[in-house]
C-alpha cells in the first residue's frame, strides 16, 4: 500500500486494543523516521493511549567494533553496528510477553553503555524505529510494517553542511549498506504500508 499523506488516526485503535501490538518504522537513513514517531507521539498522548517507543539506534555497539574491522565500510555499517541476535533474544522477542525489559543504551559522546531496565506495559503500541529492520532475523517480530520511503538526493540534502563534504564515506559506508539492503530484502515490496516523504 502506497501513501502520501498518511492518517495517524488509523494507528490509534491498534494502540487500544487489548494486547501489544508492535509496530516497525522502517526507512533509510533521513527518510523522516524520527519526525514520523514524534508526529504519531503527540496523536497517541492526546488520545491517552498506552505506547512505547524505541529507536534501534540507541542499541548499536561501540566504535571499535563496527570500524576498522578489516571488513568492508558498508559491511561493518549492516552487519556490525548492532549484535542483531542478541537484540532478536533480549529485546524483540520480549516485546510478547515480558513486563520488562534490560537493555545496553549507548551514549556516543563516551562509547560507553548505560543499561537501563524498563517496564513494558500490558497493552498498547510498541513504536520500533529505525533503520534495517526488516532483516531476516527480525522481520518476523512486528504486528505491522510501515516503510518511510524518500529518494536518496533529498535525504542527503537535509545533511549538515560539514556531513556533505564526505560524500565519499557515503558511498562507500551508507549508500552501499542501503543498496545491499534494499536488493537483499526487499523492503518496499515486504512493508505492510510505504508512504513516500
Amino acid at each position: 500500500m502506497l501513501i502520501y499523506d498518511y492518517d495517524i488516526s488509523n494507528l490509534i485503535s491498534l494502540a487500544k486494543s487489548d494486547q501489544r501490538y508492535i509496530l516497525a518504522i522502517d526507512g533509510l537513513s533521513r527518510s523522516g523516521k524520527t519526525t514520523f514517531v514524534e508526529h504519531l507521539s503527540k496523536h497517541l498522548k492526546k488520545e491517552d493511549t498506552e505506547f512505547f517507543i524505541f529507536h534501534i539506534d540507541d542499541y548499536i555497539v561501540n566504535r571499535s567494533q563496527r570500524y576498522n574491522t578489516g571488513f568492508e565500510e558498508w559491511y561493518e555499517y549492516f552487519y556490525l553496528q548492532w549484535d542483531v541476535e542478541w537484540l532478536r533474544n533480549n529485546f524483540f522477542e520480549k516485546h510478547r510477553d515480558c513486563n520488562h525489559v534490560e537493555l545496553p543504551y549507548y551514549n556516543n559522546a563516551t562509547d560507553c553503555y548505560e543499561t537501563r531496565t524498563i517496564k513494558l506495559p500490558k497493552v498498547g503500541l510498541f513504536i520500533i524505529e529505525g533503520v534495517f529492520l526488516q532483516r531476516h532475523e527480525w522481520k518476523d517480530c512486528y504486528n505491522q510494517i510501515l516503510f518511510l520511503d524518500c529518494p536518496r538526493e533529498k535525504r542527503f540534502a537535509s545533511e549538515s553542511e560539514a556531513t556533505k563534504l564526505n560524500r565519499e564515506k557515503f558511498k562507500k559506508r551508507y549508500w552501499k549498506a542501503e543498496e545491499y539492503y534494499t536488493n537483499t530484502f526487499s523492503p518496499l515490496n515486504n512493508a505492510d504500508i510505504i508512504i513516500k516523504t
